[in-house]
């Protein structure tokens, strides 16, 4: 089974036009750690695979049995994170 259309438009990248994030770590020595990665727009979509190919071993001559992988897209919206602390004066 060959890789369909649908499938492969999975794999396409689509631009988003609209917002912008930028991500200024200075403080906190966890959030220095942690990858963070430019986003255009109001969430991140990504193709998660569902299945995966086989593989076998041939020999020379072999006839290869064709298999191909399935992918679905997911969606990551974004949050601000933040909190509220009421301190007395």
């Amino acid at each position: 089974m060959a890789l369909t259309l649908a499938e492969a438009a999975k794999l396409s990248n689509d631009m988003l036009l609209q917002g912008v994030v930028e991500t200024i770590v200075k403080e906190s020595p966890v959030l220095q750690r942690l990858p963070f990665v430019e986003i255009v727009g109001n969430g991140l979509t990504y193709n998660q695979e569902n299945t995966l190919p086989s593989i076998d071993f041939y020999d020379v001559g072999d006839t290869w049995a064709e298999s191909t992988p399935t992918f679905e897209q997911k969606t990551a919206n974004l949050k601000i994170m933040g909190g509220d602390a009421d301190v007395d004066n």
